[in-house]
């Protein structure tokens, strides 16, 4: 097979010619490391490229293979891993100045699953800084580029792995989402991608940034290998007092029995109506329609907490941040600013994060810090609570009458780069559809469904199922996948525009 060929497969085609010995695993890492060469100074979709490591496993897998050792479902296929997990001996720097050529000396649950399930890690993806932004601008290290538009953005916080799928730099990639961070890169980039129940992936080892919304999960071009990938790197971990001790949902079969027949399917009420780009509506009406003609019964549902939400998530968000990022002080690792032996500890704190942290991330701590103040706290952080109380109230109800809920995912599909960075509000309203989800905790996908008429941009399905009902997502996901890519083709170009 020539490289172009091997990296047009998908994750489970790979997987299944380097578990036959059709191709091993190191021809497939170095075509996938050939793409990075040939496309990522263009797209900037990673941050470090670990070639050396990814051979090293790749060639680990090869001979485990030779020995006649049985392989994982996905053992020799390429994964990009979103700069926010720490990777033993490889730098994590979570898109700030502030932990710039940090190397960590210990794996994240979530890079050990993989490294354990013989994933072949290619290296670290670029993100908004500490995941705080919708379009990539964020980080230290420049933007990235939308594959199908290099002026426009890829989303984010995760747009790096976003754009790594869809420039065909990795067939797999690892997001983090706590308002939308991996489903709202999916829909501006054509791919697919899972907010697992919270408490599903653990968040061990992944910097924090809301702990009670972080939620780690899978990217991919397909849905049958967002579950393999969700499959490998889900399950209880000990070292996560977040964790859920309970079995994984059966999402790989799910993944491969796609199937709406009967099901009731909610259209969310309030995820419509002014400010949606109407052919992202357009698509979208034209999904439900076709979800209608597999069977499924179309009911129409009200939540009406959820037009709060957007104010909700930015004030607990905010808040939890100012407290996780008090840690980066310049006493203990990172960045140290001004030590030159005449200023004092707090001195030097002060000078390290203003020169460590990016505007966007000092807007969020110093709100947030404002949120908790005596005298304030009840007012704004408390108030914020109670309606994420309302917000799930909401979610229940609602799956009390419907199996699964839809909506866009995002209201628009991917904005000129630099349009919204000097409107924080603008840039917040892209994940208006995204963000209940992580304020309930429950699971949510973004699948591609097509691409709207007016700028031939792609545009993203919402799927929301309840707690521990992430199969639910699977199942509609591939139903919708196979009845959207015979309507209107798979939304992956062979050769994006821009490259």
């Amino acid at each position: 097979m020539t490289g172009t060929d091997v990296i047009k497969l998908t994750a489970a085609e790979t997987a299944a010619k380097v578990a036959s010995g059709e191709v091993t695993a190191v021809a497939v890492t170095e075509a996938h490391l050939a793409r990075i060469d040939a496309v990522d100074e263009k797209v900037h979709a990673f941050l470090h490229v670990d070639r050396e490591g990814a051979l090293a496993q790749a060639r680990a897998v090869d001979e485990k293979r030779a020995r006649g050792e049985k392989l994982g479902p996905l053992a020799g296929v390429p994964l990009a891993l979103k700069d926010i997990f720490t990777t033993e001996g490889v730098p994590t720097t979570v898109g700030s100045k502030m932990l710039e050529g940090w190397i960590p000396p210990y794996d994240a649950t979530v890079t050990k699953r993989l490294k354990d399930a013989g994933v072949v890690i290619l290296g670290k993806t670029n993100m908004d800084e500490f995941a705080m932004g919708s379009s990539t601008e964020n980080s230290a290290y420049g933007p990235t580029g939308n594959p199908w538009d290099l002026t426009r953005v890829p989303g984010g916080s995760g747009g790096g792995s976003a754009a790594a799928l869809a420039s065909y730099q990795a067939p797999l990639a690892i997001g983090t989402d706590t308002g939308g961070s991996i489903r709202q890169p999916a829909a501006v980039t054509g791919t697919v991608g899972v907010k697992p129940t919270y408490g599903g992936v653990s968040r061990y080892g992944m910097v924090a940034f809301s702990s009670s919304l972080d939620q780690g999960g899978p990217c991919a071009r397909t849905v049958l290998d967002a579950a393999l990938l969700h499959e490998v790197i889900a399950g209880h971990d000990p070292l996560d007092s977040t964790s859920i001790d309970a079995p994984v949902p059966s999402v790989v079969e799910a993944a491969r029995n796609g199937d709406v027949l009967g099901m009731r399917i909610g259209v969310v009420k309030e995820f419509a109506g002014e400010g949606y780009q109407a052919g992202v509506m357009q698509r979208f009406n034209e999904s439900v329609e076709l979800l209608r003609e597999l069977g499924a019964e179309i009911v129409e549902i009200s939540c009406p907490s959820f037009d709060l939400a957007l104010a909700a998530y930015y004030l607990i968000a905010p808040s939890e941040c100012s407290s996780n990022l008090a840690r980066f002080d310049a006493m203990r690792y990172g960045l140290r600013v001004g030590d030159d032996g005449t200023r004092s500890a707090e001195d030097v704190t002060a000078l390290t994060r203003e020169a460590g942290f990016g505007d966007e991330v000092k807007r969020r701590i110093i709100l947030g810090t404002y949120a908790l103040s005596s005298g304030y706290y009840d007012a704004y952080y408390g108030s914020a609570q109670k309606v994420r109380t309302l917000i799930t109230r909401d979610f229940a109800k609602a799956f009390e009458d419907v199996e699964v809920l839809i909506s866009p995912t995002t209201p628009t599909t991917a904005f000129p780069i630099g349009e919204r960075a000097d409107d924080p509000m603008a840039m917040y309203l892209a994940d208006l559809c995204t963000i209940p989800s992580n304020l309930a905790g429950n699971a949510a996908m973004s699948l591609p469904c097509g691409l709207a008429p007016e700028d031939g941009l792609p545009v993203g399905l919402q799927i929301i199922a309840p707690a521990m009902a992430d199969d639910r997502l699977y199942r509609v996901g591939a139903a919708g996948e196979a009845a959207f890519t015979a309507r209107w083709g798979h939304p992956l170009i062979e050769e994006a525009p821009s490259l």
